[in-house]
């Protein structure tokens, strides 16, 4: 059974999709109803972003990346 579910989009966003054909928008509407079930039922627990981002920092500092260090690299673009 589907349920409507309004939510908000870019103005870019909805002006792409007005246009498109019922059919496509079908195909879209799958596509988007995978994607927030990927996101929000996972059998694996997700870590948080700030866990992510912990643990990433902790690795490099591990490595030898200082604070210095990374400041430096991201100068460097």
């Amino acid at each position: 059974m589907a349920t409507t579910l309004a939510i908000q989009v870019s103005e870019e966003a909805a002006r792409a999709f007005a246009p498109v054909s019922p059919e496509d928008q079908r195909k879209i509407q799958l596509l988007l109803d995978l994607r927030v079930r990927d996101l929000t039922i996972s059998p694996v627990p997700r870590k948080s972003l700030q866990t992510v981002m912990d643990e990433i920092g902790k690795n490099a500092a591990a490595r030898g990346l200082t604070p210095v260090g990374l400041e430096s690299l991201l100068d460097d673009r």
